[in-house]
């Protein structure tokens, strides 16, 4: 006795065997997946059922798709992974009946099947509908970044495309300089540098001819930025440095966690996602009333005002950009709204009237100011200048000096 829990030897014979089934347990997740897909009615959402006539055999739409779900449940995105992971989970095959498509064949399943899979997400949240899971009518947006197959080297701006073309001027300056060098030097090893330097200046010339061309497609687009390898990708900022890839939205349920919609976008920013996704996840739970929450990020009058507009309650925190708080003196928050004397009072108890308005870009901006910013004991946390005041445009506030 070794005192340890001991496993079972390797080369027992059992005269009943395990089956395959018995690894499963009753609530596995694969369970789940293995009837909702069989429950799919592939044909119509856009899978091809019908099998060739000739060739050798295809697998069923549903096996793809079983795999390609499970992959997603786990994190396991690479087409290789799976392949490996079919071969030797014991999950995988139970869920495949022991069948392993090779990588090829799965990522061309994920190439062909674009708008069938989405479809398949809908009739998920269709099932999640009829099990009453969004009851609670709640959702959160949030924006991910997702790295394209492009990088930043196929990826072109006109600022990138400029830069680019200013180094390679410098580079056939300084080789024309070696070149002049290099002549003074009579020497069979001179010349064959001569002639080095001499194709580097062609294939720089030949580069500036190809970037030449690359700005003439690139001043066609409305965003005046191109991608070579993925067309549909852009630069983005993400967590300080740049990145070419998709901005993905999502909105998910807040009590049980399930993506309600989605939807891939190039626009490296959220500003102007909030309503699209609050009416996408709308209309999938099938409700009036529905709660939105997003981080800041998301912060936009517009799209707040058409989520009003849609009956759709939003929860976001306002941006704080205010640059005399950064200077240290008081921010936007310091200044309160008195509604029933259309009025503010600002931290000194003192009351800005209103004075005077001025449309701008559409809009009625409308000024306060006090008469005691003169003579205040804390004007000094306040402004530098004679007097603050408020102006406003709806419901947007805005400070000047």
């Amino acid at each position: 006795m070794s005192g340890f829990i001991e496993g079972e030897a390797r080369s027992q014979a059992i005269l009943f065997p395990d089956r395959l089934d018995d690894y499963i347990a009753e609530d596995n997740a694969v369970r789940v997946i293995d009837v909702f897909i069989d429950g799919l009615d592939l044909t119509n959402i856009g899978f091809k059922t019908v099998p060739e006539i000739t060739g050798r055999p295809a697998y069923h739409p549903a096996t793809m798709l079983k795999l390609y779900v499970y992959g997603y449940l786990n994190r396991v995105l690479s087409t290789r992974r799976l392949e490996r992971e079919a071969g030797r989970n014991v999950e995988l095959m139970w869920l495949l009946g022991r069948l392993a498509p090779d990588f090829k064949t799965i990522a061309d399943f994920r190439k062909v099947n674009t708008k069938a899979i989405r479809l398949v997400c809908r009739d998920f949240v269709m099932v999640c509908r009829k099990l009453d899971l969004f009851s609670e009518a709640f959702v959160a947006i949030d924006g991910s970044k997702f790295k394209a197959v492009n990088n930043r080297d196929k990826n072109f701006t006109q600022a990138k495309l400029k830069r680019r073309l200013e180094q390679i001027d410098e580079s056939i300056d300084r080789y024309l300089t070696q070149i002049k060098s290099v002549d003074r030097q009579e020497s069979e090893a001179s010349k064959g540098k001569t002639e080095r330097l001499e194709n580097k200046i062609v294939k720089l010339k030949k580069e500036i001819e190809r970037l030449n061309e690359i700005e003439t497609q690139l001043l066609a687009t409305p965003d005046k930025q191109i991608s070579l390898t993925d067309p549909d990708s852009r630069s983005m900022i993400t967590r300080g440095a740049g990145m070419v890839g998709y901005n993905v939205q999502t909105a998910v349920d807040v009590k049980n966690h399930l993506i309600v919609a989605h939807e891939t976008t190039n626009i490296g920013n959220d500003r102007a996602q909030l309503a699209n996704m609050a009416k996408q996840a709308e209309e999938m739970i099938g409700t009036n009333e529905l709660t939105v929450v997003a981080d800041r990020g998301y912060y936009n009058g517009i799209e707040i005002k058409s989520c009003e507009d849609a009956g759709i309650k939003t929860y976001l925190p306002k941006c704080q950009t205010s640059v005399n708080q950064a200077r240290g003196f008081f921010g936007k928050r310091d200044f309160i709204y008195n509604p029933e004397n259309d009025e503010y009072v600002c931290p000194a108890g003192e009351r800005a009237t209103f004075r005077t308005s001025r449309k701008e870009s559409g809009k009625i901006i409308k000024r306060y100011w006090s008469s005691s910013c003169v003579n205040c004991t804390i004007k000094t946390q306040c402004t530098t200048g004679g007097g603050k005041d408020v102006s406003v445009a709806g419901n947007t506030k805005l400070y000047s000096m």
